[in-house]
């Protein structure tokens, strides 16, 4: 068992916050999706600066985001956070964050893109889990866009496992082929690439990865790639599993060619790789998964990822 900061086990009923951390959402999604909450049986509430617009591109200065990030953790009527989206801007809360006050009160924070910067410094800094998911706009917002049996997995500490159905294929069963285990770990590939050389640097050695992004050309995941490797950030990770990686092809080149990519950038790597697990940038049924407990996957052609131990105390 990890030493996990684990939050409170939550379930469908509870006071959730929804807040904006990074930029601005279009105010109808997020519309749409605290109907979907409350049809849930969730009880939404709006922070403060949610839906402020500006300065640029974020929700608000990085003071207020702040305020209502601090304020979400520090009530202890709010059970989770729902972030409405990413977009950008999140990195510029870590400085500034107050550590005694997410410490005092872990909570599951959901979200993935840009949140990513936040969730594996709240990780890495106080271990509190992640619970890389759905967020508001861009998933609760839309028919289907959330996978239910996850989600309330997650939140209950009820153990769950994912696999085909969820899209996950096996790339390469590793040198040996055997189930490796590992804690769980990751996010966007982009946004932990942008964390490396600075405080927040991603400490994914002995972890098994998984690695998500969109709308990335296969050219440039190959780059991201080389750069982790000479960063000496893939030395000691059990294995890799990435995600759907929506829209990560070039024109007119054929739709495989992001899985030869990974293969041939990841020549060299000893562990099993995995692709097309939904959770994150996704077409449809946003997976929730807990990123930083126990995890084992099996490289089998009908390959699991299975979550072994609750991101909360239940």
């Amino acid at each position: 068992m990890t030493d996990l900061l684990r939050p409170k086990a939550a379930a469908v009923g509870v006071k959730v916050a929804v807040l904006s951390p990074a930029s601005t959402p279009e105010a109808a999604r997020v519309d749409r999706g605290l109907e979907a909450l409350r049809n849930l049986g969730f009880l939404p509430m709006a922070a403060p600066h949610m839906l402020t617009r500006g300065p640029l591109y974020f929700a608000g200065t990085t003071e207020q985001r702040l305020l209502d990030l601090h304020a979400a953790f520090a009530d202890e009527t709010i059970r989770v956070l729902f972030s409405t989206r990413g977009g950008y801007g999140s990195n510029y809360l870590l400085e500034e964050l107050d550590m005694d006050v997410l410490g005092d009160h872990p909570k599951p924070l959901f979200g993935y893109s840009d949140l990513t910067a936040l969730q594996v410094t709240l990780l890495d800094t106080l271990n509190i889990p992640s619970f890389h998911g759905p967020m508001v706009s861009p998933d609760f917002g839309r028919e289907d866009g959330v996978h239910l049996p996850s989600l309330l997995a997650a939140l209950s500490g009820e153990p769950y496992k994912i696999g085909k159905a969820e899209g996950l294929k096996l790339l390469k069963a590793g040198s040996d082929g055997h189930p490796v285990r590992g804690i769980l770990y990751g996010g966007c590939l982009s946004i932990l690439l942008s964390l490396l050389g600075t405080a927040y640097e991603p400490q994914t050695e002995g972890k098994l990865l998984f690695l998500e992004d969109v709308g990335t050309k296969p050219y440039q995941i190959d780059r991201m790639l080389w750069q982790l490797k000479q960063a000496e950030k893939l030395d000691g990770v059990k294995g890799i599993i990435f995600g759907e990686m929506l829209d990560c092809v070039s024109p007119g080149a054929p739709p495989g060619l992001i899985d030869e990519v990974i293969l041939n950038a990841l020549d060299d790597f000893d562990g099993p790789i995995a692709i097309g697990l939904r959770s994150g940038h996704v077409s449809r049924a946003n997976v929730t998964l807990t990123l930083g407990v126990e995890a084992e996957f099996v490289p089998t052609l009908d390959p699991e990822l299975r979550l072994l131990e609750p991101a909360v105390a239940r």
